[in-house]
């Protein structure tokens, strides 16, 4: 083809106009080249290649998850565009069962991949010292089999489909999630999501809504040196306390030199409203509606959505610093 006709092509002009556009920046600053270490992207011993490597896969979908672009039909669409598949490194557009094999062994470890972008963003300082807890509603297709009618007590109302459990800290970052049944997890899920959580690194304040007002909760928390803020709840009890927070009974109860004002309980609780946008920014990634029927293709799809607003949070970091460079939203 010569520089004339190139100059010409329609699709050639579209692809630089392209260039400039938001989903390419996401690939910027970050390498997707681990995922060809988990054995289930490793070749087959038969000694046959993948058609289409895992990183190629991976920049597609966040694509298509930015674009709200759902479903192995429509991402499969999606990446037949050329624009696309070229600006995602492919050679040549996936097909659909590429893109279904991608998505189905990618289920295996997606909560590993979810952890190396959590490290990523830890690495660059994005992690304050304040981490919250939250759950949110993850509504489903009405054809998905695995989804039960759950309710919503924050909406006082009842819908069909999952729950996620969430900590986040900073400028909306997730670093720690779990999927579950509903909304309204078990305590053994809070347990686990916070232990997660500390692994990622030690904050000062883990605040949590009265749902995580329980004993072993708060006294996990204060043996590992983090100061939980939850509001007290008396339950059923007959004999309430006098406290604002669990912690102030848990604070005098095991310790005679520490004490906490309750006004900086309060400033400090005023905080959790950050998981909420969090929460919000996530269901903005693709977690508030899954689009897929099974239990297995939706958990992989919520962990794609916080993988997306962690990879949205690492590109706008490295961009801040370069004027005139555009700001993701999400």
């Amino acid at each position: 083809m010569s520089s004339a006709t190139l100059q010409d092509d329609p699709s050639v002009e579209s692809f630089f106009n392209a260039v400039e556009t938001e989903t390419l920046a996401l690939f910027e600053h970050l390498s997707f080249e681990f995922l060809e270490g988990f054995d289930v992207f490793a070749p087959a011993e038969t000694g046959r290649t993948r058609d289409l490597e895992p990183p190629e896969m991976m920049r597609g979908f966040l694509h298509c998850y930015y674009k709200n672009i759902y479903g192995i039909r429509p991402v499969a669409r999606e990446l037949n565009n050329t624009v696309v598949w070229l600006s995602c490194s492919f050679d040549r557009p996936p097909s659909r069962d590429a893109v279904d094999r991608f998505l189905t062994d990618l289920e295996h470890v997606v909560d590993r991949v979810f952890d190396h972008l959590v490290e990523q963003a830890a690495l660059r300082g994005l992690l304050d010292l304040t981490y919250s807890i939250d759950s949110t509603d993850v509504r489903a297709m009405p054809a998905d089999p695995d989804a039960l009618k759950c309710y919503d007590p924050t909406d006082d109302e009842y819908y069909y489909g999952y729950g996620c459990t969430i900590v986040s800290t900073g400028q909306k970052i997730p670093i720690a999630a779990e999927f579950t049944e509903s909304k309204q997890a078990p305590e053994e899920t809070a347990m686990r999501v916070t232990r997660d959580a500390l692994a990622v690194g030690k904050p000062m304040w883990m605040l949590g809504d009265s749902a995580y007002d329980t004993l072993d909760w708060h006294d996990h928390l204060l043996a590992a040196g983090v100061v939980p803020v939850a509001p007290y709840n008396p339950r059923n009890t007959d004999d309430p306390k006098d406290i604002e927070y669990r912690v102030e009974d848990r604070i005098e109860k095991h310790s005679n030199d520490v004490q906490l004002k309750q006004s900086t309980l309060d400033e400090t609780y005023n905080r959790r409203s950050g998981v909420e946008r969090t929460n919000e920014s996530v269901k903005g990634c693709g977690l508030g509606r899954t689009h897929a029927r099974g239990r297995v293709h939706a958990r992989a799809q919520v962990f794609l959505a916080l993988c997306l607003r962690l990879v949205v949070a690492i590109t706008n970091y490295e961009r801040g610093d370069n004027p005139g460079s555009t700001i993701i939203t999400v």
